[in-house]
């Protein structure tokens, strides 16, 4: 059970704009005309400076409970990972290096079979955002000063997303994912953010600026804090 899920729902009574993605792409693929691209639209036609990614694992880039990139995508997770280099990614998943993998086998493994890092955490997602993005932060080859630099891609609204928003970073959800699932959470969630927008509720305004030497608080927006 993802007990941090579970107590963060209850934040969307009060801000349901933290469910709410920045980018939409049906599949891992979508990511193949670039990051930046991919959010454009979002930041007013202009690519925002991003210097991190952070994936989920779990039918983001690879099957649910495998810890192989899903053949389809072996490419562009390569091309990804030479354009932005091992440091700047990080795989932040509910699965391998959380508290269901207390030995860190699957982490491990998972680390050789990317070269990427994989993230240990305790507390599960969303309730992270904090601790990614201070690490994030505390690697000084990222050159990570705001979240604004951070982009999260995954495929669930109440965890990646949610994370995401949480930290003030961008959020890109991956709407089918590798396999098709079509549990009642899922169903909630991929009508969710329509529904939300036919009322006006939006994703969070991500503040671009630097934050202060040694701040590594994650505050919400101006437009988050307002619902």
């Amino acid at each position: 059970m993802n007990l941090s899920a579970t107590l963060n729902i209850f934040k969307l009574l009060v801000k349901p704009s933290l469910c709410v993605p920045h980018a939409t792409i049906s599949t891992f693929e979508g990511l193949s005309i670039g990051l930046p691209a991919v959010l454009q639209k979002a930041n007013g036609n202009r690519p925002p400076d991003i210097q991190a990614v952070v994936f989920d694992k779990d039918n983001c880039f690879a099957k649910p409970n495998d810890n192989e990139i899903h053949e389809q995508y072996k490419h562009l997770f390569e091309e990804i990972r030479n354009a932005f280099s091992s440091p700047r990614l990080l795989i932040v998943s509910n699965s391998a290096g959380s508290s269901e993998d207390p030995d860190g086998k699957e982490a491990d493994l998972l680390e050789q079979v990317t070269g990427v890092k994989v993230f240990r955490h305790s507390t599960k997602k969303p309730g992270c955002a904090i601790d990614v993005y201070k690490h994030l932060r505390s690697i000084k080859p990222v050159g990570v000063t705001h979240a604004a630099q951070v982009a999260v891609v995954g495929d669930r609204l109440f965890t990646d997303v949610m994370m995401a928003n949480m930290m003030g970073a961008w959020s890109i959800w991956i709407k089918d994912g590798v396999v098709k699932n079509d549990d009642f959470l899922s169903r909630v969630e991929k009508g969710l953010p329509s529904r939300l927008k036919r009322y006006g509720i939006l994703a969070p305004a991500v503040e671009q600026k630097e934050a202060k030497e040694g701040n590594t608080e994650v505050r919400p927006s101006k437009e988050d804090t307002a619902e």
